[in-house]
Protein backbone atom coordinates (compact mmCIF):
# COMPACT_ATOMS: atom_id res chain seq x y z
CA UNK A 1 0.00 0.00 0.00
CA UNK A 2 1.68 3.88 -0.78
CA UNK A 3 2.65 5.77 2.19
CA UNK A 4 0.04 8.72 2.82
CA UNK A 5 1.08 11.84 1.41
CA UNK A 6 0.42 15.68 2.53
CA UNK A 7 1.08 18.24 -0.25
CA UNK A 8 0.46 21.98 -0.26
CA UNK A 9 -1.55 23.25 -3.25
CA UNK A 10 -5.70 23.05 -4.28
CA UNK A 11 -7.67 19.83 -5.66
CA UNK A 12 -9.55 16.95 -4.02
CA UNK A 13 -8.59 15.06 -7.04
CA UNK A 14 -4.95 13.27 -7.59
CA UNK A 15 -2.55 13.29 -10.83
CA UNK A 16 -4.51 10.27 -12.37
CA UNK A 17 -8.58 12.44 -11.75
CA UNK A 18 -9.29 9.72 -8.98
CA UNK A 19 -12.78 11.04 -6.85
CA UNK A 20 -12.74 11.05 -3.40
CA UNK A 21 -15.56 8.37 -1.96
CA UNK A 22 -14.83 7.95 1.31
CA UNK A 23 -13.04 9.88 4.54
CA UNK A 24 -12.67 7.67 7.73
CA UNK A 25 -11.94 9.52 10.76
CA UNK A 26 -10.85 9.04 13.70
CA UNK A 27 -11.32 10.98 16.86
CA UNK A 28 -11.83 10.40 20.62
CA UNK A 29 -11.56 6.37 20.27
CA UNK A 30 -14.18 6.36 17.83
CA UNK A 31 -14.17 5.86 14.23
CA UNK A 32 -16.46 6.95 11.28
CA UNK A 33 -16.36 6.52 7.64
CA UNK A 34 -18.74 8.67 5.84
CA UNK A 35 -19.23 9.40 1.74
CA UNK A 36 -16.94 12.19 0.79
CA UNK A 37 -18.82 15.80 -0.09
CA UNK A 38 -16.74 17.33 -3.16
CA UNK A 39 -15.09 20.75 -2.30
CA UNK A 40 -15.44 19.75 1.55
CA UNK A 41 -12.53 19.88 3.72
CA UNK A 42 -11.35 17.20 6.36
CA UNK A 43 -12.35 19.51 8.58
CA UNK A 44 -16.25 20.23 7.24
CA UNK A 45 -16.55 15.98 6.45
CA UNK A 46 -15.94 15.66 10.16
CA UNK A 47 -18.53 18.00 11.10
CA UNK A 48 -21.13 16.89 8.50
CA UNK A 49 -20.70 13.33 10.49
CA UNK A 50 -21.24 14.88 13.63
CA UNK A 51 -18.00 14.93 14.78
CA UNK A 52 -16.35 17.77 17.23
CA UNK A 53 -13.01 17.87 15.85
CA UNK A 54 -10.62 20.51 17.21
CA UNK A 55 -10.23 23.79 15.27
CA UNK A 56 -9.81 27.45 15.74
CA UNK A 57 -8.62 29.93 13.19
CA UNK A 58 -9.90 27.70 10.27
CA UNK A 59 -7.47 29.77 7.89
CA UNK A 60 -4.62 27.26 8.55
CA UNK A 61 -2.54 29.42 10.57
CA UNK A 62 -2.93 27.68 14.32
CA UNK A 63 -2.53 23.68 13.81
CA UNK A 64 -5.51 23.11 15.95
CA UNK A 65 -6.93 20.91 13.25
CA UNK A 66 -3.77 18.99 12.41
CA UNK A 67 -4.22 15.41 12.38
CA UNK A 68 -2.40 12.66 10.77
CA UNK A 69 -3.49 10.94 7.33
CA UNK A 70 -2.62 7.38 7.93
CA UNK A 71 -4.66 6.49 4.32
CA UNK A 72 -4.39 7.54 1.11
CA UNK A 73 -3.56 11.61 0.23
CA UNK A 74 -4.61 15.34 0.75
CA UNK A 75 -3.82 18.53 0.02
CA UNK A 76 -3.66 21.72 2.08
CA UNK A 77 -5.02 25.17 0.33
CA UNK A 78 -2.87 26.96 3.07
CA UNK A 79 -0.44 26.28 5.55
CA UNK A 80 0.94 28.53 7.79
CA UNK A 81 1.35 26.10 10.54
CA UNK A 82 3.41 22.83 9.82
CA UNK A 83 7.18 22.58 9.07
CA UNK A 84 7.91 20.30 5.85
CA UNK A 85 9.21 17.52 8.20
CA UNK A 86 5.42 17.32 9.19
CA UNK A 87 3.85 17.46 6.32
CA UNK A 88 6.20 14.97 5.18
CA UNK A 89 5.00 12.59 8.18
CA UNK A 90 1.77 12.81 7.08
CA UNK A 91 0.24 15.75 9.07
CA UNK A 92 -2.24 17.99 7.31
CA UNK A 93 -4.11 21.15 8.88
CA UNK A 94 -7.59 19.60 8.62
CA UNK A 95 -9.04 22.80 8.11
CA UNK A 96 -7.22 23.58 4.70
CA UNK A 97 -6.71 19.59 3.33
CA UNK A 98 -8.99 18.36 0.49
CA UNK A 99 -8.40 14.62 -0.16
CA UNK A 100 -6.77 13.46 -3.16
CA UNK A 101 -7.50 9.95 -3.65
CA UNK A 102 -10.47 7.41 -3.26
CA UNK A 103 -10.59 6.83 0.13
CA UNK A 104 -8.73 9.08 2.91
CA UNK A 105 -8.05 7.94 6.64
CA UNK A 106 -7.49 10.39 9.11
CA UNK A 107 -6.36 10.29 13.01
CA UNK A 108 -6.89 13.31 15.30
CA UNK A 109 -4.37 12.26 17.54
Amino acid sequence: MPEPTATAGAGSRDSDGIVTEEVTIELDRRTTTVPYSAGDTLLQTARMAGLAAPSSCETGSCATCMARLTRGSARMLNNDALDDDEVNDGWVLTCQALPTSRTVRVVYE
